[in-house]
């Protein structure tokens, strides 16, 4: 197994286009609602198999009809579900996504199993079987986030992994304290560009880089969506700007960019091209609808960014 994504799987459902939210009582109609796989470790999880890289799951669902969903979709995209666990009384965490006419998404989001998830449910003889241990959600997992996080990643070092940490925004507003103890353990850091400014309280890319790079990560790579990424490891920085496609559909664009960073340093690129081409990989996912059916293969988006150079 090359890379194993721990953290929040998500059934999404989707709506779009949703112009206005209705009132008390109201009902307003949109032109589809679909069901669809989520969270950042799974939508990371399913770019990286559809790259061609090996990839397991690790996190928890409910006994319900959500988590049968996530499982079965898995297993159609290849992924390894050794990790995943099922756990009575709680449902799989769910969220409704709004999407503007635009693309901009709302999200109305329900914790549930993901919130479950600490360092007891952790199989560490899959987590040997990996080269690269991606924490993605934190922030929105209680029972892992601040100083059981610290420990996963400081043990997961301690094994030889190259480790990557990805956020969600943080809506209890305590920020840097869930995730600050567990930076020096960090080979990767891949925030957003929001989520990355309330953490570090700066608000350019090359200073918020750098507050991270001083707390101990290796590598600090920012998403900022339509006007690219910023990538940073102390040495080299790097300003790498979106590729312009139509976008129908935002959500998971940000997982995206991850799996074909991670896919990038799996392959051992240079930076500079591993950015570009995590940028091509979120290109590609904003033009479907959910987080992964617009993602293509590895040699689909090469050919894409050769084509735009």
């Amino acid at each position: 197994m090359d890379v194993l994504c721990l953290g929040i799987l998500v059934a999404d459902v989707i709506a779009r286009p949703v112009v206005e939210f209705p009132g008390k009582g109201r009902l307003v109609l949109v032109d589809d609602i679909q069901l669809h796989t989520g969270g950042c470790a799974l939508n990371t999880g399913i770019a990286l198999r559809r790259l061609g890289v090996s990839t397991g799951i690790m996190g928890k669902v409910g006994k319900d009809g959500f988590g049968d969903f996530l499982l079965k979709i898995m297993e159609q995209e290849g992924l390894d579900i050794r990790g995943i666990k099922k756990e009575e009384g709680i449902y799989t965490s769910s969220t409704m996504v709004m999407v503007d006419p635009d693309g901009e998404r709302r999200f109305v989001h329900y914790i549930g199993a993901n919130g479950r998830f600490g360092l007891r449910d952790i199989d560490w003889e899959i987590m040997a079987e990996a080269r690269i241990l991606h924490v993605a959600g934190a922030m929105v997992m209680p029972a892992l986030d601040g100083k059981p996080l610290s420990e996963l990643l400081k043990k997961a070092k301690e094994m030889k992994k190259i480790t990557s940490l990805d956020t969600v925004w943080d809506i209890s507003g305590r920020w840097l304290t869930l995730i600050e103890e567990a930076l020096p353990y960090v080979d990767y850091f891949l925030p957003s560009f929001e989520e990355a400014k309330m953490l570090s309280g700066e608000e350019e890319p090359a200073a918020i880089a750098e507050f991270f790079l001083k707390k101990g990560a290796g590598v600090v790579g920012i998403k900022m969506g339509a006007k690219g990424c910023y990538v940073a490891d102390g040495e080299t920085e790097i300003t790498t700007p979106a590729y312009k496609v139509q976008a129908v559909d935002t959500t998971g664009a940000g997982d995206a960019f991850v799996g074909g960073f991670l896919a990038g340093v799996i392959e051992g690129w240079e930076l500079e091209f591993t950015s570009r081409f995590a940028n091509a990989v979120g290109a590609f996912c904003v033009q479907g609808i959910g987080a992964s059916p617009g993602i293509k293969s590895r040699e689909e988006i090469i050919a894409f960014m050769e084509s735009r150079e």
